[in-house]
């Protein structure tokens, strides 16, 4: 487990939010994806063991989920560890009623969840873009607004992007058959196909950028989005989340320019406690997620002007960044063979006065 910490308000004025890709969450007898991945009792009792003993010793007021196929299961898996709030809208394809594939996104609160939305394309936008005017999310990402002890209503996102898994399979395209003479086809096609993935979630990327600032141009409440992004957030792919560069001018009339250019972008938690004027650490910052010995961060929490310190409205800063990846560098498979695949990320926020 990595925690990088400068926290020392008092603890009725911290808020700790927190992401988890629970890893094919589905109660037996459901089966994920195929017939045969139906876990035993015994298996869903320890899997069930293992989230519950993380929330209870990490105590999360927030905490955004993906891979959710059980959601009744997960909201009382949560409620009895004291998250009485618990919002899910979106619902997992099923095939000969216990065949389960797209899982959902789903939030659990501490704090009273006053309305949930599920997050839609603009149309227009995506035309614009050149999309086709029915591209969709490839899961729906979630809205719900909390009302935040101290900071009031804040609009909180979960999402899972696309995954790099290409759009289509390479070999069941291709009309040649399998050779040697066929290989660099093959390959063609698979690049096609991951570009075709990486299109996806960069859309999805972008135009739930534009959703969230529409949304908070009426309300003008903080924002955090948090979840399994499926890409490293440096990477272009997903740089419309958070980027910078712009050649718009904004008007003086209007206020102060860099407000005028801050207030509607995100920004990564994990920058932000590094940005922390009492942040002394220089620690690597820990993959959440491993291919094989390749270890990446694929699990965000980005954050609107509100959380940033080096804005001079800001109302909170980050205080704690936490990665609990033991499962996942050093797991003992008596406690950890049916946990996640990937590393629960955690923030603490502290309210500023």
């Amino acid at each position: 487990m990595h925690i990088q910490s400068t926290c020392s308000s008092d603890a009725s004025e911290l808020i700790k939010i927190a992401t988890f890709n629970l890893f094919n969450f589905i109660e037996p007898p459901g089966a994920y994806y195929e017939f045969e991945n139906i876990y035993t009792q015994e298996q869903w009792r320890k899997k069930l063991e293992w989230i519950t003993n993380y929330i209870e010793t990490h105590q999360p007021d927030v905490i955004g989920f993906q891979e959710v196929f059980s959601p009744d299961a997960l909201a009382k898996l949560t409620k009895c560890c004291g998250l009485e709030y618990f919002a899910v809208l979106d619902t997992p394809d099923v095939v000969d009623d216990f065949i389960y594939s797209k899982p959902v996104v789903a939030i659990a609160s501490r704090y009273p969840i006053a309305e949930a939305h599920s997050v839609t394309v603009d149309g227009e936008r995506a035309t614009q873009m050149g999309l086709s005017g029915d591209f969709a999310f490839s899961r729906k990402p979630l809205r719900v607004t909390i009302s935040l002890p101290k900071l009031g209503a804040c609009d909180c996102y979960v999402v899972h992007f696309k995954s790099k898994r290409p759009l289509f399979d390479a070999q069941e395209q291709s009309s040649h058959s399998a050779g040697s003479e066929s290989v660099g086809r093959l390959l063609s096609l698979e690049a096609l196909g991951q570009w075709g993935a990486s299109i996806q979630r960069g859309s999805e990327a972008a135009l739930l950028r534009y959703a969230m600032v529409e949304r908070r141009l009426q309300t003008g409440y903080p924002m955090v989005l948090m979840g399994d992004f499926n890409d490293i957030l440096s990477d272009g792919v997903l740089s419309a989340l958070t980027s910078v560069d712009t050649r718009i001018k904004p008007d003086p009339s209007l206020g102060e320019v860099e407000h005028q250019l801050q207030d509607h972008r995100l920004k990564d938690a994990y920058e932000i406690y590094q940005d922390g004027q009492y942040s002394l650490s220089c620690q690597q910052r820990p993959a959440t997620h491993y291919y094989y010995a390749r270890g990446t961060v694929l699990d965000y929490i980005l954050l609107s002007s509100e959380f940033d310190v080096k804005n001079s409205r800001s109302l909170a800063e980050v205080g704690r960044y936490e990665t609990y990846d033991r499962h996942l560098i050093n797991p003992r498979f008596e406690l950890d063979g049916h946990s996640t695949d990937h590393a629960p990320v955690m923030i603490t926020i502290s309210i500023r006065h």
